[in-house]
């Protein structure tokens, strides 16, 4: 396949670039390179990525729709993967327009591009911040989402929304993947495991948000690859894939959304002693009250990406963990 992955210089994509060119297809990968987080690990994961003679990087912002109607015009792709979006749920309490700019008038460029050119799939990374302050476990997909606690929840939601339209009007395959708090080497440096451990490695002390009473459905990346890689390879129909919502009403889209979750919640405190057992340091701890449009738990259904391309993420932390630490270590030579 010749695939367009978005945000290929972030943490998801670099590592879903990886996979399919070790699977022998062509990636096409753009990224904007913003200086939300370190570019100099954004241009790393690159430069691992630029020596593969199937890979082609072109620094691009979703924003720009004639730059990305240009790409879509001059390229014929089997399949567009959309992991680029302004991350982060306190960074949008401090710059909104960040999100409305990437999330919504990015996306939409992207889903005219498909539109235009009759993409065979496109994919695309929602998040498990739609579900809110969600009381039900597990999180399923059926579940209602219409109360986000946070913008870079709603502009999620509203990928959703914009997808689904898309697909029922234009006939487009679309599946939207909810990923739950991904974690692994070469990951985002503003996430709390990739901050503890540099924290507790340079014996700082760590902040620990609503007293440590949260619990998080921590995925590796190699379980989160594997199940969109199988998920590519499985394009949505309208004969079988009715979506069922909390208003009895069924889509006849051809427009899926699957959780990719580990389906087994870890109580922070636990998630901080796994780290203090790799790094081999106790953590000094500040216990903070709950921060604005956070939740306190997220636990990932995935019968329904089980029954569909037969895959259920299940490394656990101290796997995961482990190979973090080893990676950092030797990254930063710490």
């Amino acid at each position: 396949m010749n695939v367009l992955v978005t945000g290929v210089a972030g943490f998801v994509g670099y590592f879903l670039a990886q996979r399919l060119l070790a699977e022998g297809d062509r990636v096409y990968g753009i990224d904007n390179l913003n200086d939300y987080y370190d570019v100099q690990l954004k241009q790393d994961r690159l430069a691992q990525l630029s020596s593969q003679p199937r890979f082609t990087f072109q620094k691009l912002d979703l924003a720009d729709r004639n730059g990305l109607m240009t790409l879509f015009q001059s390229q014929t792709f089997d399949c567009v993967v959309n992991m680029a979006a302004q991350a982060g749920v306190r960074y949008s309490l401090k710059n909104p327009f960040a999100y409305s700019d990437s999330n919504l008038t990015g996306f939409i460029n992207v889903l005219e591009g498909c539109r235009k050119t009759q993409v065979s799939h496109l994919v695309f990374a929602s998040s498990s911040s739609v579900y809110g302050a969600n009381r039900k476990v597990p999180f399923s997909v059926s579940d209602n989402v219409d109360h986000p606690v946070s913008l870079y929840a709603a502009t999620k939601k509203a990928n959703e929304l914009m997808a689904h339209s898309y697909s029922h009007l234009y006939n487009l395959p679309v599946t939207g993947l909810r990923f739950f708090t991904v974690y692994g080497p070469w990951g985002r440096p503003d996430m709390a495991y990739f901050k503890f451990v540099k924290a507790i490695s340079e014996d700082h002390p760590i902040e620990v948000y609503n007293y440590g009473k949260m619990k998080r459905d921590f995925t590796y990346i190699d379980d989160v690859i594997e199940g969109v890689v199988r998920v590519i390879k499985h394009p949505p129909t309208a004969s079988t894939n009715a979506v069922a919502t909390s208003d009895g009403f069924n889509s006849q889209a051809r427009y899926k959304i699957y959780n990719i979750g580990n389906n087994q919640p870890i109580e922070l405190m636990r998630f901080i002693e796994v780290i203090e057992q790799a790094l081999g340091k106790k953590a000094k701890t500040n216990m903070l009250p709950m921060q604005p449009g956070d939740v306190p738990a997220t636990y990932a259904d995935v019968d329904d990406l089980a029954r569909d391309v037969g895959f259920r993420p299940a490394t656990p932390i101290e796997v995961g963990i482990e190979r973090f630490v080893k990676w950092y270590r030797e990254y930063y030579n710490a």
